[in-house]
């Protein structure tokens, strides 16, 4: 009975070591976070959008959340359902060191279609449109720059309608949304590879593409059409994922 105590007790001092460490840890890491820069971006589902930042060197981390609504602390459900305003964002926290501001929007046009203004890729709806959200008058005006010369490269056949906007709120979104690409890989990868989202950046940004675009008197790649995109899939409903 002795012995048995003793295991218990022993049990929850290495039970409360551990807690709080772990707190520890979360506590450096939120420190670090705020040592950092941070720039927001709305680019569809915030899955990949925060996957593929977080493969950017520089890039601390991209925490998945909601932006641009008049909701505060939204749900992932409200924000499907509509009224809220806001859009699936990611904040991206770097070290301006190692990536500068510019790079990480040259990486965020490489994610996204810009010319869509209905979502992104088999996600449809107002919470999937892309916006760029500036902090700074000075991340305003590389946003508006970098725009301006992704529009003149003519890579594009139709408009580019990405919004750049004032940052105005932020909320993450719950913590099964985040880092659903490490958590939850195998489920990841079959949306991913479904949703046509890659299908379409290497037929706008392959060799391939650059290399006709070099060789036309006007260079604008043509829209992916209708077979750039997979039959039969329905928007994405997270919660089935």
């Amino acid at each position: 009975m002795r012995l048995t105590i003793l295991l218990a007790l022993a049990f929850i001092a290495v039970l409360l070591i551990i807690t709080g460490y772990t707190d520890k840890q979360d506590k450096v890491a939120a420190e670090n976070l705020e040592n950092l820069s941070s720039a927001v971006f709305a680019g569809g589902c915030f899955w990949c959008t925060e996957a593929d930042f977080e493969k950017l060197p520089g890039v601390y981390q991209a925490v998945s959340g909601f932006s641009d609504g008049h909701v505060a602390n939204p749900s992932y459900e409200q924000v499907s359902n509509g009224g809220t305003g806001h859009v699936e964002s990611v904040k991206v926290y770097y070290d301006p060191e190692v990536v500068s501001y510019e790079k990480l929007l040259n990486a965020y046009w490489r994610m996204i279609n810009p010319t869509d203004n209905e979502g992104q890729f088999v996600d449809r709806g107002v919470e999937y449109r892309t916006k760029i959200f500036y902090k700074t008058d000075q991340q305003k005006a590389k946003a508006e720059h970098s725009r301006q010369l992704l529009d003149e490269s003519r890579r594009f056949a139709s408009p580019i309608v990405t919004e750049i906007k004032k940052l105005e709120n932020f909320y993450p979104a719950e913590a099964s949304h985040q880092d659903y690409y490490k958590k939850n890989p195998l489920r990841y990868k079959y949306y991913r590879s479904n949703s046509g989202r890659d299908h379409y950046l290497e037929k706008i940004w392959s060799a391939r593409a650059q290399v006709t675009q070099d060789q036309t008197a006007s260079p604008r790649a043509s829209k992916p059409g209708d077979d750039a995109m997979p039959k039969n899939l329905m928007p994405r409903n997270k919660s089935s994922f």
